[in-house]
């Protein structure tokens, strides 16, 4: 099985809902927190903006993983979300 990176875009109109419900933020993260202690969540980065996020999941399979990404309270607010196959070099 490979690593799979995922890039998500939160949609505009997402964000503002996502700012205006407290609540979704803390939801989100105990998905993370829970993915990490599971083992299978390498690498989580947010960009500055707070659009963007790269997820890398280790030793899963794509479909898998979007069952995961699926899963999550900020799935309906994803304007796009990307997966990408990847064979660790070193």
């Amino acid at each position: 099985m490979n690593n799979i990176l995922v890039f998500i875009t939160l949609s505009d109109s997402g964000i503002e809902t996502i700012k205006s419900n407290p609540e979704l933020p803390k939801k989100e993260m105990e998905f993370v927190h829970q993915w990490r202690a599971d083992g299978i969540l390498e690498s989580f980065f947010i960009s500055v903006s707070r659009k963007d996020a790269v997820l890398l999941f280790r030793e899963m399979d794509e479909a898998r993983v979007k069952e995961l990404i699926e899963t999550l309270p900020y799935f309906p607010y994803m304007e796009k979300v990307e997966y990408h196959n990847l064979n660790k070099q070193f």
